[in-house]
């Protein structure tokens, strides 16, 4: 053959078939690649992440890091379970049914000393409480003698905050209250909406709710005027002669996650703030919660975060007055707490190791 014509055979173009095989090749490689490389990169990331509260303040926040996905590059799934009573509450704990729980302090003591798994991440509730009355002269305790109240939760947090201040300001419930126990908030607004109470102990957000109510139509037919007359913060300040406000629910880490400083450090960073973006977006932080938790309406959940003494303070930093409000329920009823004030792996902390926790 002409050497001049092997050259030119040699020089021929490249087909398009050519270029299309190589294209393959690469793409397939890339495929294979990252087939491989996708277990060990999504390796720390968990399935599924279940966020748990009560319908009050304490879980806006909570709602929030849900909407925003704020916890998106942790977990694949991450929900919001709300739990409507004490009960519920303690049977999602032992059960293992929720990784992160928002919950009163003293429920969370009780479960620690009994053997359940847990660390308190923050106390962010710093009393939510207040006694609503028909009565516009009604203060103080004082002013309920010989008065009637339907009271929430026998037993738990704010019947027993309720009996401890009373006490302490001289009071015998027993004898110069009348109280009238029902099973959560809500069932205590209803009463008093529907006058057959005149005076409620309520946690937000049922007090705003209550108030809403009384001002809008049909319920303003038969609903009286309402006052929140009691600050039940201010009460408890007065009768133990500390600050008005009481450090009575905040975030718990469940199970091997309060091992996991990592985690639960982010957890507590972006609870903190998403708190402050409910407190400067009520509003919208309002309708998310009512989305979730439907028997709260957008408007009084606003009104509960404008109205409620929030701020996510770290469990460490917060135990000398956790431990103050355990002591005076140790006092009256050692089981409310598990008999005994918790040791220092309750109050979780960054510097915490898990060797250091039960």
């Amino acid at each position: 053959m002409n050497p001049s014509a092997v050259n030119r055979i040699d020089r021929k173009p490249l087909s398009l078939s050519h270029f299309a095989m190589t294209a393959m090749r690469s793409l397939l490689c890339a495929a294979l690649a990252a087939l491989v490389m996708a277990p060990a990169a999504r390796a720390d990331k968990l399935p599924l992440l279940v966020l748990g509260g009560p319908p009050a303040s304490v879980s806006d926040a909570l709602v929030h890091m849900v909407d925003s996905g704020a916890l998106a590059d942790v977990a694949e799934r991450v929900e919001f379970l709300p739990w409507r009573d004490p009960d519920q509450l303690r049977a999602m704990a032992l059960g293992k049914k929720a990784d992160v729980l928002a919950m009163p302090v003293n429920v969370a003591a009780n479960l620690y000393n009994r053997g359940v798994p847990l660390a308190l991440l923050n106390v962010s509730t710093w009393g939510i409480l207040w006694v609503v009355t028909r009565d516009a002269n009604v203060h103080t305790l004082a002013d309920l003698r010989g008065k009637e109240i339907a009271m929430p939760f026998r037993g738990d947090m704010p019947d027993l905050l309720f009996n401890l201040i009373a006490e302490r300001e001289g009071i015998d419930v027993r004898k110069d209250i009348k109280l009238r126990y029902v099973a959560s908030p809500i069932d205590a607004m209803q009463l008093l909406i529907l006058r057959q109470v005149d005076n409620a102990l309520l946690a937000e957000p049922a007090v705003s709710m209550a108030l809403r109510k009384t001002g809008s139509f049909p319920v303003s037919v038969v609903a009286p005027t309402l006052y929140r007359g009691i600050d039940m913060q201010k009460e408890w300040g007065r009768a133990f002669d500390r600050p008005p406000r009481i450090p009575q629910a905040g975030i718990v880490v469940m199970g091997a996650l309060r091992d996991n400083p990592k985690l639960a450090a982010r957890i507590e960073q972006e609870y903190a703030k998403s708190l402050q973006w409910c407190q400067a977006h009520a509003k919208s932080c309002g309708e998310s919660v009512a989305k979730r938790v439907p028997m709260i309406s957008a408007e009084a959940a606003a009104d509960a975060i404008a109205s409620s003494p929030l701020d996510a303070v770290p469990a460490a930093k917060a135990r000398p007055e956790v431990e103050f409000l355990f002591q005076q329920l140790l006092e009256r009823s050692p089981g409310l707490v598990g008999g005994k004030l918790p040791d220092d792996g309750f109050y979780w902390s960054a510097a915490g190791t898990p060797q250091a926790r039960r």
